[in-house]
């Protein structure tokens, strides 16, 4: 292995570790001074790329020299490395939260609005009483987690630590993936650079708040404890203590059952795999990972599987299909295509680099076989199911530990012992070095516009809350909130009182016939509606963000259905301000 061991010791280490805090210091209050300084009230369609302020740049181009330069440094104190990549979760991750003064993405606040109705019902209900938002009471662990601790921190609602989820989304990932790397080599290097590219490339945003923020990491965590301590054969002491792991191990699977649809999947794959190598051959991981899945799956999940079974069995080996981004999903406009390009090359460079280290280190290869398993065995799952357009996404997500390790690997130069060194005369080559950090900073960079490119979309100022919240307030029981779709917030408020529905999701024969006579369609669909409760129409500045820059609607078409509603005699305007405006079916349209 490429260890830093044989290295000879030099000054104190409290004397090596005072060169990294200047750069970090500094990194840290361009960005400090970045965003005081950025204004997000009016951004355009390249969103916080072009919105935040130059010294946010500097800052993070600053951390990752000061991160590459300390981590070559052989006696710079091993509390160095961890401190930059914190920072570092702290500049992507956190930036976001300072910036914005209400949480990001729609998907968020239905999250949200499944914790708040756990709050108001005090039980978990069926479809017969929710619809289809009963799938989230089928898979409640971190719905009921969230509203436990909404409880013990006596605020109102969830909405209080939403945006700062992907920083702590990212903070407990550090500690498995750590252990993880370290299970093969004992290089800090190349441990906390596979650490610092694994941050960088998982722009997917999987990290806001969501299930699939926590089940990942309890996957991470179930994959530790198989690699650590199922390894190795043991005598009947070793056994022992062996069934304490496992009891942990049982925890942990649970934890991923009860809370997410697709990661027991996405982890009974990756144990499967593991089977493979002789030396994990213990099925004690796998046969529990199956067993407690097909038994949640049998009974707490069955009503959903039931009824999702046909179009699932469908989409078996469809992969073309399942990896299509389909109609309402395709980047429009040059802001968002070029950062989903920005992204798909970030992700391929990852890839291309982790194949490369892959065939450049065979003994590393040879001795962290089970990694590269752990980023082969998702790809199948390509084959499986589309997962709403997203399983491409996901996939990239779970290859992505074991794919970043071995990227770090191609980056890092050869590392010889002292006595090669001394006999070289030379201590390693010096030719393209500048190439590995050059490397290591575009990706940093890129992880920017990859994951906060498109914030048009994702963020919705206080006045467009507010907005909906007069609509929900207002509306009685059993009413309908229509809107062109999903993509604002409260989209999901007080869906056990109130329907809600989104013209844009239906067929495209439909959508063309709301664009030809918008007023005329929408209210002979909302009329469906019957007293006491109301039909609302709802516009706001992030269903237009979201139909433009997806390709669901033009702007001028989106325009022409507003100005319909607005001018028709069957709709009365009860709400607006200057992020959009809504509407009521007056009785006489009904």
């Amino acid at each position: 292995m490429n260890d830093l061991s044989d290295l000879p010791p030099g000054r104190p280490w409290w004397h090596a570790a005072l060169h990294p805090a200047p750069a970090l210091l500094v990194a840290l209050a361009l960005w400090g001074w970045a965003v005081t300084r950025t204004d997000v009230s009016d951004l355009d369609d390249f969103g916080l790329v072009t919105a935040v302020h130059p010294a946010f740049w500097a800052g993070l181009t600053l951390l990752t020299a000061g991160f590459w330069v300390t981590l070559r440094g052989p006696r710079r104190h091993p509390l160095w490395a961890p401190a930059y990549v914190v920072a570092l979760l702290v500049m992507e991750r956190a930036t976001q939260a300072v910036l914005y003064p209400t949480p990001l993405y729609a998907w968020a606040w239905k999250h949200d609005a499944v914790v708040d109705h756990l709050l108001t019902a005090g039980r978990l209900e069926n479809a017969d009483a929710i619809g289809d938002m009963a799938v989230y009471d089928q898979w409640p662990g971190f719905f009921a987690a969230q509203a436990t601790l909404v409880r013990l921190l006596g605020v109102d609602s969830a909405a209080h630590v939403m945006a700062w989820w992907p920083l702590v989304s990212g903070l407990l990932l550090l500690l498995p993936l750590l252990l993880l790397y370290r299970t093969f080599t004992e290089d800090r290097r190349l441990i906390w650079t596979g650490v610092w590219l694994f941050c960088v490339a998982n722009w997917v945003g999987q990290d806001y708040f969501s299930p699939q923020s926590v089940a990942f990491a309890l996957h991470l965590g179930v994959l530790t404890v198989v690699l650590r301590r199922y390894g190795r054969p043991g005598r009947s002491a070793a056994r022992q203590r062996q069934a304490v792991w496992t009891v942990l191990l049982t925890l942990l699977i649970v934890a991923v059952v009860i809370t997410h649809q697709l990661t027991p999947g996405m982890l009974i794959v990756s144990l499967a795999a593991l089977f493979l190598i002789r030396r994990y051959r213990d099925g004690v991981p796998l046969i529990t990972a199956v067993v407690i899945f097909l038994a949640w799956c049998l009974t707490a999940a069955l009503p959903f599987l039931s009824a999702t079974m046909p179009d699932m069995i469908r989409s078996i080996g469809d992969i073309g299909g399942n990896v299509s981004t389909g109609y309402g999903a395709t980047p429009t406009g040059t802001g968002a295509v070029t950062t989903s390009w920005v992204a798909r090359l970030l992700s391929a460079s990852v890839l291309l680099l982790a194949v490369v280290g892959a065939l450049r280190r065979p003994v590393l290869r040879h001795r962290a076989t089970p990694l590269l398993l752990i980023a082969a065995a998702p790809l199948p799952m390509l084959g499986a199911s589309s997962y709403g357009s997203e399983m491409i996404f996901r996939v990239l997500m779970f290859t992505l530990p074991g794919a970043a390790f071995f990227a770090a690997a191609a980056l890092l130069p050869q590392v010889r012992t002292l006595t090669a060194m001394q006999k070289a005369g030379r201590t390693e080559p010096r030719r393209y070095l500048w190439l590995p950090p050059l490397a290591l900073l575009v990706g940093t960079l890129a992880f920017v516009p990859s994951y906060s490119g498109k914030d048009r979309i994702s963020y919705f100022p206080p006045a467009e809350v507010d907005l909906v919240r007069q609509v929900v307030d207002r509306a009685p029981d059993d009413s309908l909130v229509v809107a062109a779709d999903r993509n604002y917030p409260l989209a999901f408020a007080d869906y056990w009182r109130v329907d809600h529905y989104w013209f844009l999701d239906d067929g495209r024969e439909h959508v063309d016939a709301v664009v030809r006579d918008p007023a005329t369609v929408l209210a002979r669909d909302m009329s469906v509606v019957k007293p006491p409760g109301r039909a609302y129409l709802l516009f706001t500045r992030g269903q237009f963000a979201d139909a433009e820059m997806n390709g669901l609607l033009e702007k001028g078409q989106l325009d022409r259905i507003r100005r319909s509603v607005a001018a028709s005699p069957l709709f009365e305007r009860v709400a607006g301000n200057d992020a959009g405006v809504a509407y009521v079916l007056k009785e006489t349209g009904r």
